[in-house]
């Protein structure tokens, strides 16, 4: 009886892990456009993951300045330095220094649009069983 309750509780504990991890953001309301891009299926999937395009130009462009030995004066930002919300925010108000500086010249839209798809989908409070998709 009780080897047939702990295999019970072991199987409940790893499907909630499990389903847990799957609880990403498959969704996101983009302001500035005003469109619901879903970045959970297709090319925005692959797009918006740390091998895709948004991951790929997180780490090469912006932290060429926002990296912990950048050297610059920018301050040191991963995904989970902000929400979703927080985000999507500042890609659509582009009211950071950065943006306002001419550093997000050398991205194209798409490039900033997949960048802001990537921190979305990685963003802190992501990993909510409720998700996070804002569209």
């Amino acid at each position: 009886m009780k080897k047939k309750l702990v295999v019970a509780v072991a199987l409940l504990v790893g499907t909630t892990w499990v389903t847990g991890l799957e609880a990403r953001p498959s969704k996101r309301f983009d302001e500035r456009t005003q469109m619901c891009r879903i970045i959970g299926q297709g090319r925005l999937d692959w797009e918006s993951e740390a091998w895709g395009v948004g991951g790929k130009k997180f780490q090469e462009v912006c932290k060429s300045c926002h990296g912990r030995e950048s050297g610059k004066d920018a301050p040191f930002l991963h995904a989970q330095t902000y929400t979703s919300k927080g985000w999507n925010t500042i890609f659509a108000s582009r009211r950071v220094p950065c943006a306002m500086d001419g550093s997000w010249g050398a991205l194209s839209e798409d490039e900033i649009q997949f960048i802001n798809d990537y921190l979305f989908r990685n963003a802190a409070w992501t990993f909510d069983p409720n998700s996070s998709d804002s569209c």
